[in-house]
């Protein structure tokens, strides 16, 4: 007699969808490496969904546009678990954090919401446990050479625009023995940059260690065999713990790079904003940088038409970026949020204004960027390959972040390299944004 052949139990596939900056990238990375680590098939943002597939959704919810790409994609998976295209549709995340009542209210047929603390939870609702030998390991989901490194959560800073303490709590620093068992664990998988990322970078430490202890925390980095590049994004400029850049110029392998948001100069604004620092402050900061650490490349963020802005206040903005040259810089339109000290203010500045404000500021940026970048021309720079696009194989210098800074295009047709090994370019030509180069043995 013939038995009947029965068929294994499969457990459905977790896609795990990724929306906002990099701190959420790194959380989804942290729930994948533990899903893994359950022996639960983990994809992220799946091409092809599976009626069967479990939709997580790490969601941003920091200004308007982010927390209305947010519902949309809410919406979207909700609409294809309706037609019985996915299975489960699981909601985290800062908005999930900062408006789970009113979303349960609105999207009723979403199965589990939770905030940006809750990684055991989601992970007892999958079915997994959490393994706390796994911690440091993740799923990364750039290319394996880079990877983003959180070094905290949270935020203790006033700023009145910024709803990050409402969504992140308070700042928590994580010890320097775990960060460099990560960044151990990241070098054995092949991984040669780490982006160190947190809400404040320079807070660091003041909460474990009773002092900022940032430039510590980058010594014990630097000594981990194969991390070849350690980037700093976030710093705030006030209280900048000034003996990191006393390591920078001690450590090859820790770039030349600072991203410190400065959000904007002028004194009435920077008061509203509850920045701690003042214009003169702001420039002396800047300038001190400069003379400590003469080739680093500055990236900063300013924000256009927040409340009371005038003409005057924005015009003070414009001459400091036309004389200061920060060789990266960032803008954004100012977004009322709810909650936060701005929100009692009236958001005067009309949209169209806003708008207008942050491409003038742009088309400034433009300019200095194309001025910077010509005189690299005929200089030669360690470039680190992050992909092949088109005729071009991609790659940046020490002076760039991925996805928001200049790339490094070498022609596919005369150079050949491979993705995550490093070359030396010679720049040949310069554009906006971009530098051309030729591989040089």
């Amino acid at each position: 007699m013939q038995t009947k052949k029965t068929r294994p139990v499969v457990s459905p596939r977790v896609n795990v969808i990724t929306l906002g900056c990099s701190k959420n990238v790194y959380d989804s990375e942290v729930l994948m490496g533990q899903l893994q680590g359950n022996q639960i098939s983990v994809v992220h943002e799946a091409d092809k969904v599976g009626k069967d597939d479990i939709i997580v959704i790490n969601t941003c919810g920091f200004i308007d546009n982010a927390k209305q790409e947010s519902i949309d994609t809410i919406l979207q998976y909700s609409e294809l678990k309706e037609q019985g295209k996915v299975g489960k549709v699981i909601v985290t995340g800062c908005l999930s954090e900062r408006y789970k009542p009113e979303l349960q209210a609105e999207i009723t047929n979403v199965d589990a919401y939770f905030g940006t603390n809750d990684l055991q939870n989601i992970l007892s609702s999958l079915g997994a446990d959490y393994k706390y030998e796994l911690i440091g390991e993740r799923l990364l989901t750039t290319p394996s050479h880079f990877a983003y490194f959180k070094i905290a959560e949270g935020c203790n800073r006033p700023c009145s625009f910024c709803a990050i303490p409402l969504m992140r709590g308070k700042h928590v620093s994580k010890s320097i023995e775990d960060l460099v068992a990560e960044a151990k664990g990241l070098a054995r998988n092949g991984t040669k940059e780490l982006i160190l990322i947190a809400q404040d970078l320079t807070y660091y430490g003041l909460d474990l260690y009773g002092r900022r202890n940032l430039d510590e925390l980058l010594r014990h980095l630097s000594d981990v065999q194969g991390i070849e590049w350690i980037r700093l994004q976030y710093a705030y400029p006030s209280g900048f713990p000034m003996e990191v850049l006393d390591v920078m110029n001690e450590r090859d392998n820790i770039c030349k790079y600072l991203d410190m948001p400065l959000q904007h100069i002028s004194d009435n604004m920077l008061k509203s904003m509850r920045r701690g620092i003042t214009k003169q402050k702001t420039i002396d900061l800047v300038n001190a940088i400069r003379d400590k650490v003469p080739d680093i490349a500055m990236r900063t963020t300013l924000i256009c038409g927040y409340p009371g802005e005038t003409e005057a206040d924005f015009e003070e903005m414009k001459e400091w970026v036309e004389e200061t040259r920060f060789d990266r810089l960032g803008c954004f339109t100012y977004s009322h949020e709810e909650k936060t000290h701005a929100h009692t203010l009236v958001d005067d500045v009309p949209q169209e204004v806003k708008e207008q404000r942050v491409e003038d500021i742009m088309e400034i940026q433009q300019g200095i960027s194309l001025e910077k970048n010509i005189e690299k021309v005929g200089k030669t720079f360690r470039v680190l390959i992050d992909k092949k696009e088109g005729e071009y194989f991609v790659g940046r210098t020490e002076f760039d972040s991925p996805e928001v800074d200049n790339e490094v295009l070498l022609h596919a047709s005369t150079n050949y390299a491979t993705k995550g090994s490093f070359v030396q370019a010679k720049i040949v030509r310069a554009e906006d944004f971009d530098l051309y180069g030729q591989i040089v043995k």
